[in-house]
């Protein structure tokens, strides 16, 4: 079908359903901060990486410099944020998002794709 209403569900009005609409401010109260922030991190370690390089190649344990330190930081990161999501996804997202699927499944005469 073309137009909004797909197997008796009318998606546009869902969108103004309020249990929807707190299920998308949930999820975009942690997605948006986080982003940032990482971006933030991201763009500090490349500024950083680019003007301050007597900082960045100062050593901290033999070889091994800041510089260094710092970009396997990145990959600690982006593992920690990704871990977080998914734990927050699975305990605050999860359940409300069940119970929409389940009352538009109700609501469409349990047909589905």
């Amino acid at each position: 079908m073309t137009d909004n209403v797909s197997l008796g569900v009318d998606f546009l009005e869902e969108e103004e359903n309020p249990q929807f609409k707190a299920l998308k401010r949930k999820r975009f109260s942690v997605v948006i901060p986080l982003s940032i922030a990482f971006l933030v991190w991201y763009f500090l370690y490349v500024i950083l990486s680019t003007y301050a390089h007597d900082f960045m190649s100062t050593k901290v344990v033999g070889e091994i410099n800041v510089g260094l330190v710092f970009g396997l930081l990145q990959f600690v990161t982006t593992f920690a944020i990704t871990m977080f999501y998914v734990s927050f996804a699975n305990k605050k997202l999860d359940p409300p998002a069940q119970e929409i699927r389940e009352r538009l499944e109700a609501q469409s005469g349990g047909l589905h794709s």
